[in-house]
């Protein structure tokens, strides 16, 4: 059974993956209507994933007896400045999810529920991929600076990582 403080920290948590996943709809929404097909293939790839994140909370929270709250849906911005300030937000909204995990599991480890402990491990490993890859690809933006056919390449590229991605159900 979980505790109350640990039920409301991972309900906190299923909220914070939610607007995650419309976080990165609205991205991905957006990257299409400018042309960006490719980025936008890759960023409603995210927004699944990170629903993913939210139902594999769902469910535990649910093994372990407690009542999981399904959030209502947050308004996330409409419109970006740029393709690169797309990623200036996708990493900083990662480093707020990062730090919501480690308080997680700090608060696990304070209360002694090193099950609950052992289950967020996976989404200590998930942040460090995420927070990498955000990174990865805002030196690739960097690096192309104003180049269009820079930015072609850019959006194929993620297009194709896309494909390259293993499912998530199979991490």
């Amino acid at each position: 059974m979980l505790k109350a403080k640990i039920e409301k920290a991972l309900n906190k948590q299923v909220e914070l993956e939610a607007s995650s996943s419309q976080f990165y709809l609205s991205m991905a929404s957006w990257t299409e209507s400018q042309g960006l097909t490719g980025t936008s293939t890759f960023l409603y790839h995210h927004s699944e994933e990170e629903r993913g994140h939210m139902l594999k909370l769902v469910k535990f929270i649910n093994e372990r007896g407690g009542k999981p709250v399904i959030p209502a849906l947050v308004k996330p911005p409409e419109t970006f400045n740029s393709i690169k300030s797309v990623f200036e937000s996708l990493l900083e909204h990662e480093l707020n999810v990062t730090d919501s995990i480690n308080n997680v599991v700090d608060l696990c480890l304070s209360e002694k529920d090193y099950t609950t402990h052992n289950f967020m491990q996976w989404y200590v490993s998930e942040q460090l991929e995420e927070e990498a890859l955000a990174r990865t690809i805002l030196d690739k933006l960097k690096m192309i600076g104003n180049d269009k056919g820079g930015l072609y390449m850019f959006d194929r590229d993620l297009e194709l990582m896309v494909q390259q991605m293993p499912n998530e159900t199979q991490k």
